[in-house]
């Protein structure tokens, strides 16, 4: 009989706030390929272990250490909730695991304890609901190397970018919900960024993404590894079901790093020009995200309200991600039990 298991893959964090440890979880972040996927080697080692780690870590250090908590990473906290959670919700018809792409647990680790226990199927929840190489693309393809490595044997599904599902639409709605009924003069969907280079890359006919005009707007196949037309999928659904008029909400993209063009147009340049704009009452969401970290937590909900409340807003919320909220739970649930049920 077949011995199944969910395995959640998120991000991941550094073990502690130590510039060390930060600098080692940063170069390996960072020296993933998909992550930067140039120069290439020796020349992207390089750049990673000599110009940005040592420039970066002690800033970083800095900023993880602004949002620690007691039970360690935000992130990592709120992943093992949702793992506990949706065992529960499961009520123990299968087993699930909890992996992260970089830092501890990592996914070989884990793996190799599936396969300790005899797992010959899985099923693979990455934690991102959009599409982009440097997120989901990398965890789907280590955890399929891990297992081709350790148990060639084992057969891994995976659940698809749900960046348009209705039930998912509906859990990040009712997570909102009580936020948006607060009075506020616009909502800001503040995305995490890539380069526009990206885009182009993941563009398998190399002649729609970025190429043609409004071309997140025109229904194509490459939208399947769309980065920027499933954020916006995700808007439009979100608005839809929230009943929001179109001046009452914009999107942005965060989280750049270096001199190439980002997606655009950048929160941190959105939230000085609102307030200009008269909005002076601003939520903020990231639904890029299913559990708070460091890009929610310090840029957004501190960095992030400060730029904007010295740009001369007066009221700044950042709205939680949906983390290990009952409607979250609900749908990875459902999601597990279809996939069981198949």
């Amino acid at each position: 009989m077949s011995q199944r298991a969910i395995l959640l893959v998120n991000l991941g964090s550094p073990d502690s706030t130590s510039t060390a440890d930060v600098g080692r979880y940063l170069r390996e972040f960072l020296g993933d390929e998909r992550v930067i996927d140039r120069p290439g080697q020796p020349f992207r080692w390089l750049l990673v272990n000599a110009i940005i780690v040592p420039f970066r870590a002690s800033k970083s250090a800095h900023a993880y250490a602004s949002v620690w908590t007691d039970e360690g990473s935000p992130l990592i906290a709120t992943s093992r909730k949702v793992r506990a959670r949706l065992d529960e919700a499961l009520g123990g018809a299968v087993p699930v695991a909890l992996a992260m792409r970089y830092g501890t647990p990592s996914i070989a680790s884990v793996v190799a304890q599936l396969v300790a226990a005899g797992v010959d199927h899985v099923y693979l929840l990455p934690q991102y609901p959009q599409y982009a190489m440097s997120s989901w693309e990398t965890v789907v393809v280590k955890v399929y190397q891990e297992f081709a490595r350790q148990a060639p044997r084992v057969r891994v599904d995976s659940i698809q970018p749900f960046y348009r599902d209705a039930d998912y639409i509906e859990a990040l709605h009712a997570s909102a919900a009580p936020y948006l009924s607060q009075p506020h003069d616009h909502l800001l969907f503040s995305f995490h960024g890539i380069p526009v280079r990206h885009l182009r890359k993941a563009d398998s006919s190399h002649a729609h993404c970025d190429c043609v005009a409004d071309c997140c707007e025109i229904a194509s196949p490459v939208q399947s590894t769309c980065y920027r037309a499933q954020c916006l999928a995700t808007v439009r659904a979100f608005v839809a079901r929230a009943g929001l008029e179109a001046n009452r909400y914009s999107v942005s993209f965060q989280s750049r790093l270096g001199r190439e063009p980002w997606l655009s147009p950048y929160t941190d340049f959105e939230l000085k020009r609102l307030p200009k704009e008269g909005k002076k009452r601003l939520l903020v969401m990231s639904p890029a995200f299913v559990a708070d970290c460091l890009e929610t937590l310090e840029e957004i909900a501190v960095e992030g309200k400060k730029t904007f409340l010295d740009a001369g807003g007066d009221w700044f919320q950042q709205i939680p991600c949906l983390n290990d909220q009952a409607p979250y739970i609900e749908f990875l649930s459902a999601r597990v039990r279809g996939w069981l049920n198949a």
